[in-house]
């Protein structure tokens, strides 16, 4: 998990990453909501590009001019990119379209609003040349994220970047390759079974989910836009110099609270004692008698360790194209 340093070329990093933001990303995104404005479309900025410069100064490092046909990275790296900043929302009246910033329905004047956080990462896998080059070709794999820092209270003003890493050949990211092998072997060769003219859906890999904690990411940048829409101001938060070896860096932290009760009986029937005392947060106090269960009520978060004891979840499922698509009648 350690990085070629003798690839790593790209210097003044943290400088660069804020500038990029700026001229690729936040200033046009605000000339674009402008433009909304006018026009009636949505302002959204894709961050596929984008992200792909993003991932080279966070690492360091520089691509290899190819596209979408080679290696997002010198190293080999791979560079996913998902946005759900700015994501076109949907009216629950009329089903017209709601930009993120219209507090009504531009068709309806409904306030009966869904505001959509949904877009993830897509692995496209359709053989197992390409399992295998996931898996085994890829140095790492560097997920870059935008989003909002607090959604939930709908304040879209505090914009969020965020890198994550996984490396496929490491034992800490090894559910990471059980989770596309399983794709690919359970699911997108079970959907060509039953209808090989039906196209199966790429991989979706979502921020915050059971899954991506399973993985162990690791995150090497972190960084938060205030005033996002009108003067905004960018301040790395979170990096990780690029020659650092992430073999001792925490990956982040899952949360308890997305445990079903099965799993949370599997993690605490198989854990001793003293793993869940290991994981308890700084500060927390529990009985020297107490038994397993009252001590994995005082954790806040499922360390590494513990995650080792939780099953893949068989929940995964893909769509196929088949749906017609049909313009909205007004």
């Amino acid at each position: 998990m350690k990085p070629r340093a003798d690839l790593i070329s790209l210097a003044d990093n943290k400088a660069q990453i804020l500038k990029l933001l700026s001229e690729l990303v936040l200033q046009p995104r605000i000339k674009a909501i402008e433009w909304s404005r006018i026009t009636r479309q949505t302002p959204n900025i894709k961050i596929g590009y984008p992200g792909q410069h993003l991932a080279s100064l966070i690492s360091g490092m520089m691509g290899e001019h190819t596209g979408a046909r080679g290696n997002d990275l010198v190293d080999g790296s791979e560079v996913k990119s998902c946005s759900r900043i700015d994501q076109l929302d949907k009216c629950n009246q009329c089903g017209g379209g709601v930009a993120r910033l219209e507090l009504l329905c531009s068709t309806c004047a409904s306030n009966d609003i869904k505001r959509n956080n949904d877009s993830k990462w897509l692995f496209t896998i359709k053989s197992e040349s390409d399992l295998s080059t996931l898996l085994h070709s890829v140095k790492r794999v560097i997920l870059v994220l935008g989003d909002y820092k607090d959604f939930d209270g709908k304040d879209y003003e505090i914009l969020r970047f965020q890198a994550f890493e996984i490396w496929p050949k490491s034992t800490r990211n090894r559910r990471f390759g059980e989770i596309m092998s399983n794709y690919y072997n359970k699911i997108y060769l079970a959907h060509l079974a039953k209808d090989a003219r039906k196209t199966p859906a790429p991989k979706n890999f979502w921020p915050d989910q059971y899954q991506f904690y399973a993985c162990n990411p690791i995150r090497t940048f972190l960084c938060e836009v205030t005033n996002a829409s009108s003067n905004p101001n960018a301040k790395i938060l979170e990096y990780v110099e690029p020659g650092t070896n992430r073999e001792n860096i925490p990956s982040i932290p899952m949360p308890k609270s997305i445990l079903t009760a099965a799993e949370i009986a599997s993690l605490v029937g198989q854990a001793s004692t003293d793993q869940l005392r290991r994981s308890l947060p700084d500060g927390a106090t529990v009985a020297a008698g107490a038994g397993k269960t009252q001590i994995f009520e005082a954790l806040e978060n499922i360390s590494e360790e513990l995650r080792n004891y939780l099953p893949l979840r068989e929940t995964d499922r893909i769509s196929t194209a088949t749906k017609v698509y049909k313009r909205r009648a007004r």
